[in-house]
């Protein structure tokens, strides 16, 4: 892929119509892109990946456990997490909607 342009409505329509939490919408060696979207009372049963890894919440409200770490996370909250740690999004008190940047791809 060399390039995408797509909105971000886009996005989250073609994730709706897999039926998954998660839909990668972009891999490229060096990186790869989602939008992962956890209903109001999901479990996040996500375990630590082998790229770094970078958050940006679109809507929704939930708490964030990584590493010592504990925090409400809302729109426009960014996290990082380094490979290879423990995190998750817990307490989902509204839809959660994610996009989710690896560095290198996910594998």
């Amino acid at each position: 892929m060399k390039t995408l342009i797509a909105t971000l409505a886009e996005i989250e329509e073609r994730r709706d119509e897999s039926g998954k939490p998660y839909r990668e919408f972009l891999r490229v060696p060096s990186m790869s892109a989602g939008i992962y979207v956890l209903a109001a009372g999901a479990t996040d049963a996500q375990k630590p990946h082998h790229e770094d890894e970078i958050y940006y919440v679109i809507r929704g409200r939930a708490r964030f456990k990584v590493d010592h770490q504990d925090r409400e996370v809302f729109p426009g909250s960014v996290i990082f997490v380094a490979a290879e740690v423990e995190h998750r999004f817990y307490d989902v008190r509204e839809e959660l909607a994610v996009l989710v940047f690896f560095a290198p791809a996910e594998s």
